[in-house]
């Protein structure tokens, strides 16, 4: 971000690195006492299916193309939110990544990487009773509003692609696991949508 910008007055940029990653480092750090394991499967980001594999890279270049487009910005003093637009934005990430926090309190299986761990068991309650893949839910949350934060109107019709690119890796998770993890089939007749309640 600050490359492009040219410069490290970058009042948004700032912002982003700080909400990003404090509570990264408070959540890491619990799990180092509390759940090493969980942890361990976080931290790894080897996919080992092809599909995922294509996800993870599009996400990748998402993000490369829209803190680029949001240094940019600064640099050639595109039109930026105001302030206050910023602090909103920072906001809804803290709450977001709070809601991340409880996602993974509720699901110790949770990977990085698509996969069913030996004894995984279907996780109906909580978040996981209002749409199948909350984790999901939350970063879309989380990576919407971090052009907010930004301050950059240019990146955020990039990070809106994210749904699109989301959507794809959850088709083929629900294919892998509805073959593999016992009780899933269930779940989807009993959580109808996947991602935002009453749309998908």
């Amino acid at each position: 971000m600050f490359l492009p910008a040219g410069s490290f007055n970058f009042f948004g940029g700032w912002l982003l690195c700080g909400v990003l990653f404090l509570p990264m480092l408070i959540v890491g750090t619990v799990l180092i006492f509390k759940n090493p394991d969980l942890l361990k499967s976080r931290l790894d980001a080897k996919e080992k299916r092809k599909a995922q594999d294509t996800v993870v890279k599009l996400s990748g270049l998402m993000f490369l193309v829209g803190f680029v487009i949001s240094g940019l910005g600064v640099r050639f003093g595109w039109y930026r939110l105001p302030l206050w637009a910023s602090i909103v934005g920072a906001a809804v990430f803290l709450v977001a990544y709070g809601l991340y926090a409880e996602v993974l309190r509720e699901n110790t299986y949770l990977s990085r990487t698509i996969e069913v761990k030996e004894g995984q068991k279907v996780i109906d309650t909580g978040l996981y009773g209002i749409v199948r893949h909350p984790m999901y839910a939350v970063t879309l949350l989380l990576f919407i509003s971090m052009p907010i934060v930004l301050g950059s109107v240019f990146a955020l019709p990039i990070f809106l692609l994210y749904p699109f690119i989301i959507a794809k890796r959850i088709t083929d998770e629900e294919k892998l696991l509805e073959a593999e993890l016992d009780g899933y089939a269930e779940y989807k007749s009993k959580v109808k949508y996947r991602l935002i309640p009453f749309v998908w």
